[in-house]
C-alpha cells in the first residue's frame, strides 16, 4: 500500500483540506480529509482528477504543424487537409505507429490525460494484401510503455460515401467488411486488462451503411460497451446525408437508433435546435475537440443550448495540433465567448466556469471511455494529477478558483507528477521513459518522411 497526502485535493465533495489518499492495487482505497500524513507517503500540493481523452487519432501526431501552408488554390478546408492525413496513413507500418502513439500518450500523461480512447481505424500496413491485428498491438505496446489507461476502440470504414459503396485510393488502408471486423475486435476484446478496455466504433454515416451500423450497435449493447462515431462535424457531410437519407445526420441517427449512454457521438457540430434538444435528451455523451476543430475549420459546437437542455460533454485531442485537456477547455468556452459577444458562458450549474468545465470534461469522458467510476473516490481507479500548488499559475488562488487558473491562464502547466492506476507515470513534470520515447519519434519522422 502506498499513500498520497495532499494539502488540498479535489475528492467526490469537492475541494478539501489535508487529505490522505491510500492506493492499493491500482485502486484509491481509503479517502481522508482533515488528517495528517503518514511516514511514508508522498507529500503534494494540489490533487485533482486525471482526464480522459476521449477522442484521439494517435498517428496524426506525426502531421501536427505540417498543413498550415496555403493551397495555391486557396480553398483550404476539411477535405483538402483530409489527403494530407491519407497520405501519411499510407506511410504508417505498425512500427511507425507505436512510436508516434507512444509520444503522443506521453504528451497526454504529462499534460494532464491519465486516459484516451483511441479511435482506430488504420486496421492494414501499407503494402498488406490483407488486415491483421499488427496496429492494433502497435497501440497497445504504445500504451503499455506510456503507462496510460487506454480505451481501444476500432473502427468500422466500408464505404467512401453514402453514395459511394467502395473505398477509394487510401481509404483501402481502412476498410473491412463488417464481419471482417467484428472478429477483429472479438480478438481485441479477448486481451482487455485492468487498464486496456475495449469499445466498439464507426467512423460516419457516410462511411458506414446502415445495415452494418446495426450489427455494431447489437454487439455494443451485447457486450455493454461504449460505441463512437464521427458526426455532423462539416456542412457537407451534413448536405449529402440530407440528399441520401432525407434527414440530417443527428436526426436521422435519433430516429433510427435507440441512442442512449453507452453512445459517443464526436463533433456534432451542424445541429439544428431540435436536434440538439433531441440529443440532450437522449443521454448521449458529445466529445468535443476544440482545437481541432478550430484548425480543420469544422464550426462551432452550440454549447450553451446544449448544456442548457441537459446534454453531457467530454473533450478530446483528436488530431493532436494540441495535447493539454486544460486549453481544450478554455478554447470551448472562448469560442462560445467570440460567438456570443459575451462571457462566462458554460457556467450553468456552478458560478466558475472553470470548475464547471472540469467537472463535466471528468464525468463525460468516463461515460465515454467505459470507465465505472470518475474522480477521486474510495475503490476508483489511482488516476490522479498532482500540481504544485507554489506555480505562479497557482499562486493567489484559492479553491473556488483553482480550476479556473488551470483552465484559463495559458501559462506552462503546474504538473509535478501524474499517477495511473496506482503507479507513477510523470514525476517531476517528465513522463517515465522520455527520453527513448522522443529519439524514437524523431527517428520514425526521419524514417517515412512524415508531411512531406
Amino acid at each position: 500500500m502506498s499513500g498520497i497526502f495532499a494539502r488540498k485535493a479535489l475528492i467526490q465533495k469537492g475541494w478539501a483540506n489535508n487529505v490522505r489518499l491510500s492506493v492499493l492495487a491500482g485502486r484509491i482505497e481509503t479517502v481522508q480529509a482533515d488528517t495528517r500524513p503518514e511516514a511514508q507517503d508522498i507529500v503534494a500540493g494540489v490533487v485533482i482528477p486525471g482526464l480522459a481523452n476521449a477522442h484521439s487519432h494517435a498517428f496524426q501526431r506525426a502531421l501536427a504543424g505540417k498543413t498550415e501552408q496555403r493551397s495555391p488554390a486557396g480553398r483550404d478546408n476539411f477535405w483538402t487537409w483530409r489527403e494530407r492525413m491519407y497520405a501519411l496513413a499510407g506511410k504508417m507500418d505498425a512500427e511507425a505507429l507505436a512510436a508516434i502513439a507512444r509520444q503522443a500518450y506521453d504528451e497526454m500523461l504529462a499534460s494532464g490525460y491519465t486516459s484516451v480512447a483511441e479511435f482506430h481505424y488504420l486496421h492494414r500496413e501499407p503494402g498488406a494484401a490483407t488486415a491483421d491485428d499488427r496496429m492494433f498491438v502497435a497501440i497497445r505496446e504504445a500504451a503499455r510503455q506510456s503507462g496510460i489507461r487506454l480505451t481501444y476502440v476500432p473502427v468500422l470504414y466500408e464505404r467512401a460515401g453514402f453514395d459511394r459503396p467502395d473505398p477509394e485510393g487510401h481509404q483501402a488502408l481502412f476498410a473491412l467488411d463488417v464481419d471482417r471486423f467484428l472478429e477483429h475486435y472479438a480478438r481485441a476484446a479477448d486481451q482487455s486488462s485492468e487498464i486496456v478496455h475495449i469499445g466498439i466504433g464507426a467512423h460516419s454515416l457516410r462511411a458506414v451503411p446502415i445495415t452494418s451500423l446495426r450489427k455494431i450497435d447489437k454487439v455494443a449493447e451485447r457486450d455493454g460497451l461504449p460505441l463512437h462515431l464521427h458526426i455532423a462535424e462539416q456542412q457537407r457531410e451534413v448536405d449529402e446525408c440530407l440528399s441520401n437519407y432525407g434527414r440530417r445526420p443527428v436526426r436521422w441517427l435519433l430516429e433510427n437508433f435507440d441512442i442512449g449512454e453507452r453512445w459517443c457521438l464526436v463533433h456534432a457540430t451542424h445541429m439544428d435546435q431540435e436536434e440538439v434538444e433531441m440529443l440532450a435528451a437522449s443521454g448521449a455523451v458529445v466529445c468535443l475537440c476544440p482545437s481541432t476543430e478550430a484548425n480543420l475549420g469544422d464550426g462551432l459546437f452550440p454549447l450553451h443550448r446544449f448544456l442548457e437542455s441537459g446534454g453531457r460533454i467530454a473533450i478530446g485531442s483528436d488530431s493532436h495540433v494540441s495535447i493539454n485537456p486544460f486549453e481544450e477547455l478554455r478554447w470551448l468556452e472562448y469560442g462560445q465567448r467570440l460567438a456570443s459577444q459575451s462571457r462566462n458562458v458554460a457556467s450553468l450549474e456552478q458560478s466558475h466556469v472553470g470548475r464547471e468545465l472540469f467537472m463535466r470534461a471528468l464525468e463525460g469522458g468516463a461515460q465515454a471511455c467505459g470507465h465505472e467510476t470518475a474522480g477521486i473516490v474510495a475503490g476508483a481507479r489511482a488516476d490522479i494529477v498532482v500540481l504544485y500548488d507554489d506555480d505562479p499559475m497557482l499562486v493567489g488562488h484559492d479553491a473556488a478558483s483553482l480550476l479556473d487558473a488551470l483552465v484559463f491562464s495559458g501559462y506552462r502547466l503546474p504538473i509535478e507528477r501524474v499517477m495511473v492506476n496506482g503507479e507513477w507515470r510523470v514525476i517531476d513534470g517528465e513522463p517515465v521513459g522520455r527520453d527513448e520515447a522522443r529519439r524514437d519519434f524523431a527517428n520514425t519522422l526521419q524514417r517515412i518522411g512524415a508531411g512531406s
